[in-house]
């Protein structure tokens, strides 16, 4: 493994165009913070709405039915991230845009932060976030969640003051949770869907970890990167549906391991490289 991402590595780092470190994470990343996935047997769906499949209840049409529902869950799952800390995963890409630096590039299905909340700041966040919100009626743009507004128990009530300052002040609507659900389409507005995709298209290497890739962006950001002639290296403990895509590809590795042995390997990789050319 350490031989053939050297040989990547150092092929893109020579690079002079398309030669961007670009890292595709998913839930994978943050289940060593304590942070369930979301489909396993224990996921944060199961435990979360235990009484509806996740693609009735994660979507827009039952937050307009069910919001209040909706937001106790929602804030269920903001005292679960807030009691999260970041792993060594997320620290040890945090070590890596800092070396690579505007040619680091990190795309996240994580709506928790904690790539934030390590370092990470080259961060687009293709689902959205728990930090903002925005008016289910479509009124002007994304704002931060009030302070006010605080994590809560999966059978907390929202009190009256929350649901104050959870309605939007132009409409009288609801505002919701800056997030993408199930019955919506990703945008640039929301999701960076325009901006993550360039980004795929200038880069060396694509690395997934975290992520078996379920939803469409995600596969879309790696078959742009195909198309431009990137390496795709698939992090993942089982095969997903990236290995499908890239299995008869020349420019791939695949490699089965834990994502944390895989990034200290890539940054000792890229900080001896580093040392050679100074």
């Amino acid at each position: 493994m350490k031989q053939q991402l050297e040989e990547i590595i150092h092929q893109v780092y020579r690079k002079e165009k398309r030669n961007l470190f670009t890292f595709l994470t998913g839930a994978g990343i943050s289940s060593d913070s304590g942070i369930p996935t979301y489909r396993g047997i224990d996921g944060i769906w199961v435990k979360g709405t235990q009484f509806h499949k996740p693609e009735e209840f994660g979507t827009l049409r039952y937050f307009r039915q069910h919001p209040e529902e909706v937001w106790q869950y929602a804030l269920f799952r903001k005292k679960m991230f807030e009691n999260a800390a970041p792993n060594e995963s997320h620290f040890e890409l945090a070590e890596i845009e800092g070396m690579l630096k505007d040619r680091f590039h990190l795309v996240t299905q994580n709506i928790d932060n904690l790539h934030r909340r390590a370092g990470s700041t080259r961060l687009y966040e293709i689902h959205g976030n728990n930090r903002e919100i925005k008016c289910s009626n479509g009124c002007k743009g994304i704002i931060g969640l009030p302070e006010e507004v605080k994590g809560k128990n999966i059978d907390e009530d929202l009190t009256e003051r929350e649901i104050e300052l959870l309605t939007c002040p132009d409409c009288g609507h609801w505002m919701r949770p800056n997030i993408l659900w199930f019955d919506e389409y990703y945008d640039e507005k929301t999701n960076k869907k325009f901006s993550a995709l360039k980004v795929a298209k200038n880069s060396g290497v694509l690395f997934i970890a975290g992520t078996s890739g379920a939803t469409n962006l995600p596969l879309a950001i790696a078959e742009t990167a195909l198309k431009y002639g990137a390496y795709i290296v698939d992090i993942n403990t089982e095969d997903n549906h990236f290995t499908e895509l890239i299995k008869n590809k020349k420019n791939k590795l695949i490699i089965r391991e834990r994502s944390t042995e895989v990034f200290v390997v890539i940054k000792e990789i890229i900080k001896n490289l580093n040392k050679d050319l100074m």
